[in-house]
């Protein structure tokens, strides 16, 4: 991590887990345990949907933001059962998960459309978590930086540097997500050395520098300090480890070094 260049953040993403009514409780259990943490890393919880007004009424005082896991990529209109940027915006949430490989395998979701939903979330100022990885099979193949390169220029299609400060791209080996299975610490950095080598073709060398890139594979408080104790690794995305908050907690704690 280079902190005098970017931010480091750890974003949990709890996905279809934990109810509204847990989360009061989830907050009482991680904020005396992160009460220091706000010094040296940016914390989000990213739950769903049904949970986000909880979320931002327990955290809103705090130094933990609250992220959603999708959004449309439309403004309002008849998209039953899709949820806006204005309308996260308008109930406090500040980030967004998009592109995550749940999305992509499960739901169809292409390139295209995460660009457009990319587009639209920073249209909405808040700030999207945009997901890049591969699949097991890909990476036998040799082909993990041209997916990269594919995915990001795809994801980031349109959008200035300017704007590009306000994105944070999230590496995620499929392989590695809810396997127990974790890139080494040298593999996870390679990639997303790589990627701020893409951002800087596309982009410039200053603005490649002051993008955080999060490591989304298995993240975990007996891993995550070697994961980020590497240059290119500005934090991570927690899915499994961050519905608990003492190992939430601990790997936000990894995050001061």
């Amino acid at each position: 991590m280079n902190r005098e260049l970017r931010e480091t953040i750890i974003a949990g993403n709890w996905k279809m887990n934990l109810l509204a009514s847990e989360v009061k409780a989830y907050s009482e259990e991680l904020l005396p345990l992160a009460k220091d943490f706000h010094n040296w890393c940016k914390t989000v919880v990213c739950t769903p949907y049904t949970s986000l007004t909880e979320a931002v009424r327990a955290f809103g005082d705090t130094h933990v933001s609250v992220g959603a896991q999708n959004m449309s990529q439309n403004d309002s209109g008849a998209f039953t059962g899709e949820v806006s940027g204005a309308q996260l915006k308008d109930i406090g949430v500040r980030f967004v998960i998009l592109g995550h490989s749940e999305r992509r395998e499960m739901y169809g979701e292409t390139d295209e459309l995460v660009n457009k939903k990319t587009v639209a979330a920073l249209q909405c100022s808040l700030r999207p978590i945009v997901c890049v990885g591969e699949s097991l099979k890909q990476r036998e193949l040799g082909v993990t930086y041209d997916l990269a390169a594919i995915q990001i220029k795809a994801a980031l299609s349109g959008i200035s540097a300017e704007d590009l400060r306000s994105v944070v791209i999230a590496y995620e080996p499929i392989w590695a997500i809810g396997t127990g299975r974790t890139a080494t610490p040298e593999d996870a950095q390679d990639v997303c050395r790589e990627i701020r080598t893409i951002l800087w073709s596309l982009y410039d060398e200053k603005t490649a520098e002051a993008i955080s890139i999060l490591y989304g594979g298995s993240m975990n408080d007996k891993n995550a300090f070697d994961l980020l104790a590497q240059p290119d690794i500005d934090g991570g995305l927690i899915g499994g480890a961050s519905l608990k908050p003492v190992s939430f907690a601990a790997i936000i704690n990894a995050a001061n070094q």
